[in-house]
C-alpha cells in the first residue's frame, strides 16, 4: 500500500520543519511549499491526502489556496494555520472550505488528532453517501438542494448551524452530516439545550470532579467528553442562558475544557453542530444571544425547508410512514385515497413532517376497510378561507356528495386539480422534448412518479 501524502504550505522554515517531522513520524510522505505559487504548482502535479496552509504567504493569501483545494480537489481535506487567537481568520477559513484549523504555536497533540481525523476521509465515506441520503425523504428541488449542501459540509470540521421550523427534521440532517463525514465511526451525541436545568448545565456539558459540589459522589464525564472523536449536536441552542454561552464559546474556540471542580484543562476533539427553530440573528439584535458565539457556530448554515414549501414530497413521505406504521401495528398497509392525498397537499402543516406522521397514525386508527379518506385525516381547520373551501370540496367529493363548483360553474375540484397537473406535465414534456427523465427533474418528482401520473391522467 502506498504511503499517504501531505502538502505543507508555510513561509516559516521552523513551522514547516515541525509539521514535516510530525507528519513523517505518523507515516506520511510530505511535500512543502513556501509560497502560493509553489503550492499551486505542487497541487497541479500531485493529489494529496492532506494539506496544511499558512494564513499569510509572501505572494498571496492562504484562503485562496483553501478555496482552490475545495473547488478542484474536494476529497482533499485542508487545514489552515492561523495566529493564536485569530478567530476571524479561522472562521473565514472554515467558510472558504477548510477542514479545520490549528493555531500557532502548534500544539502537537492537537495536530496529531487533526491529522488522524482528516485521514479518515476516503472511499468509505463515498460508499456511505447514497445509503445515508435515502433517509431524507423527498425528490423536490428544495430537498435535492439540502442533500447537496449536506454532502459538501460533511467533509469539513467547521461548525454547522441548522435552521428550520419545528418538525422539519433538523436532527436527521445533523445525523447525516455526521454519518457522511470522517467522524462517522465516532459517537453522535444529541442534546436538547432547553431540557437541561440552568444550574446543572456546566456539569452536564463539561463534567465534574468528585466532591466539587453537594451530591457529586463520583467523577462524571460531560457531554463533550462523551462525544470525543465524534459529533455533539446542540438542539435548540437558542435556549442556552448567557452564562453558558460564554463558557461554550471558549470551549469551541480553544478546543479544551475544564470540568467543574478541576484545576486543569483537557483537550477535546469534537465537532459541534447546532440547531434551533428560532431566529438567532434577531436574538443577537435583542441581546439574548451572544454575537461572537453566533458567528462561531454559524460558520456554515443549512436551511431545512418547511413541508409547505415542498408539498410535492408529501405522497412519498406518506408512503414512507405508512410502510413503517403498518408492520409496527401488525396490520395490512392502508391505502390513501386520491382525495385524501390532495387534502394533505393543500394543508399547510405548521408542525411540518412530524405533524404529517402524527396525522397518518391517527388516520390509520380511524379508517375503515383499510382505506384512508379525507375525514379520517381529521385535519385542523385552516386559517385561509380558500384552503378551507378547497378542503370542504374534497371532503364532499370523498363522501360522494355534490360536485364541488365555484360561482362560475367550474367543474369538480378533483378534476380541476387533475387538469392543472396535466397542463404542467405536458408543458414540461414539451420543454424537455419529451425526455421523461428530464421532465421529471424539471417537475421536481421522481421518474416513477411521472410514469404513474402519465398513466393516471391518460397523457399517453
Amino acid at each position: 500500500m502506498s504511503r499517504q501524502t501531505a502538502l505543507v504550505i508555510d513561509d516559516e522554515p521552523d513551522i514547516r520543519e515541525l509539521l514535516v517531522m510530525t507528519l513523517t513520524r505518523m507515516g506520511l510522505a510530505v511535500d512543502t511549499a513556501a509560497t502560493q505559487a509553489e503550492a499551486m504548482a505542487r497541487l497541479a502535479e500531485h493529489a494529496y491526502d492532506l494539506c496544511f496552509t499558512d494564513m499569510r504567504l509572501p505572494d498571496g493569501n492562504g484562503q485562496d489556496i483553501v478555496a482552490h483545494v475545495a473547488k478542484h480537489h474536494p476529497q482533499t481535506p485542508i487545514a489552515m494555520i492561523t495566529a493564536f487567537g485569530n478567530v476571524d481568520a479561522a472562521v473565514n477559513a472554515l467558510k472558504a472550505g477548510a477542514f479545520d484549523f490549528v493555531s500557532k504555536p502548534v500544539d502537537l497533540a492537537v495536530l496529531r488528532r487533526l491529522v488522524q481525523t482528516a485521514l479518515k476521509l476516503g472511499e468509505e465515506r463515498k460508499a456511505e453517501t447514497q445509503g445515508s441520503n435515502d433517509k431524507l425523504i423527498g425528490q423536490s428541488a428544495a430537498m435535492q438542494s439540502v442533500r447537496a449542501t449536506i454532502a459538501k459540509v460533511a467533509r469539513s470540521q467547521a461548525p454547522v448551524y441548522i435552521r428550520g421550523e419545528s418538525g422539519t427534521g433538523k436532527e436527521l440532517v445533523a445525523r447525516m452530516i455526521h454519518e457522511l463525514g470522517p467522524r462517522a465511526a465516532g459517537p453522535f451525541v444529541p442534546v436538547n439545550c432547553g431540557a437541561i436545568p440552568s444550574e446543572l448545565m456546566e456539569s452536564e456539558f463539561f463534567g465534574h470532579k468528585k466532591g466539587s459540589f453537594t451530591g457529586a459522589a463520583t467523577d462524571k464525564e460531560g457531554l463533550f467528553q462523551a462525544a470525543a472523536g465524534g459529533t455533539l449536536f446542540l438542539d435548540e441552542v437558542a435556549d442556552l442562558p448567557i452564562h453558558m454561552q460564554v463558557k461554550l464559546l471558549r470551549v469551541i474556540q480553544e478546543k479544551a475544557l475544564r470540568a467543574v471542580g478541576s484545576t486543569t484543562e483537557v483537550p477535546i476533539d469534537v465537532r459541534v453542530l447546532s440547531a434551533t427553530h428560532r431566529d438567532l440573528s434577531k436574538l443577537v439584535d435583542q441581546g439574548q444571544f451572544r454575537q461572537d458565539l453566533f458567528y462561531r457556530i454559524n460558520v456554515i448554515e443549512v436551511k431545512v425547508p418547511p413541508l409547505r414549501e415542498r408539498a410535492e414530497d408529501i405522497p412519498m413521505l406518506a408512503e414512507h410512514y405508512l410502510d413503517r406504521i403498518a408492520p409496527e401495528w401488525g396490520i395490512e398497509r392502508p391505502q390513501v385515497c386520491e382525495t385524501a392525498l390532495k387534502a394533505l397537499m393543500l394543508y399547510g402543516f405548521p408542525g411540518n413532517v412530524r405533524e404529517l406522521e402524527n396525522i397518518l397514525e391517527r388516520a390509520v386508527a380511524m379508517c375503515e376497510d383499510n382505506r384512508i379518506e379525507v375525514d379520517d385525516l381529521r385535519l385542523p381547520e385552516p386559517s385561509c378561507a380558500d384552503t378551507a373551501s378547497a378542503l370542504d370540496a374534497l371532503k364532499a367529493t370523498s363522501r360522494g356528495g355534490a360536485s364541488a363548483t365555484d360561482a362560475s360553474g367550474t367543474a369538480n375540484l378533483v378534476d380541476y386539480i387533475d387538469s392543472l397537473e396535466r397542463d404542467a406535465i405536458v408543458k414540461a414534456l414539451e420543454e424537455c422534448r419529451y425526455n421523461k427523465t428530464k421532465a421529471a427533474t424539471k417537475l421536481g418528482i421522481t421518474f416513477r412518479a411521472l410514469r404513474y401520473k402519465l398513466k393516471k391522467l391518460e397523457i399517453e
